[in-house]
């Protein structure tokens, strides 16, 4: 992921590319349990038993890119609206909490820049993208 040209923030290999949105009712506590969540999905290559694995079963590196437009609502009109996504100063903290959770799981994260215009490549195996919502 890049800002301006330069790199801020990448993983290689088996892991997970998270975009987190926050809204008005998220808490701290919700950051954590997110955390936890992500942590331990069984969302990668299975294992020789078939078995589905973790970021924290095989130690993957985790992404973490804010991201307001997940709340974007475009069902009325031709413009959507952002009025789902908390603001700024509400937000960050909460996506800084998620990145500090995940830290204190063991968890190798990487993160965006808070509110930059972020140009973000991935690959995405499958593809397979899932809604966690908490």
């Amino acid at each position: 992921m890049t800002v301006a040209g330069e790199t801020v923030g990448a993983i290689e290999g088996p892991g997970l590319c998270v975009l987190v949105g926050v809204t008005h009712d998220d808490t701290p506590a919700k950051a954590a349990q997110l955390a936890r969540k992500l942590w331990t999905l069984r969302l990668l290559e299975a294992d020789e038993n078939g078995v589905e694995q973790s970021c924290s079963d095989l130690a993957a590196p985790l992404l973490v890119i804010s991201q307001f437009t997940l709340y974007g609502d475009a069902r009325k009109g031709r413009r959507p609206t952002w009025n789902a996504a908390a603001p700024g100063p509400v937000a960050e903290p909460l996506v800084d909490e998620v990145v500090a959770q995940l830290r204190a799981l063991g968890a190798k994260v990487e993160t965006g820049r808070f509110g930059a215009d972020m140009q973000v490549a991935l690959v995405n195996d499958g593809p397979f993208t899932v809604l966690v919502e908490v």
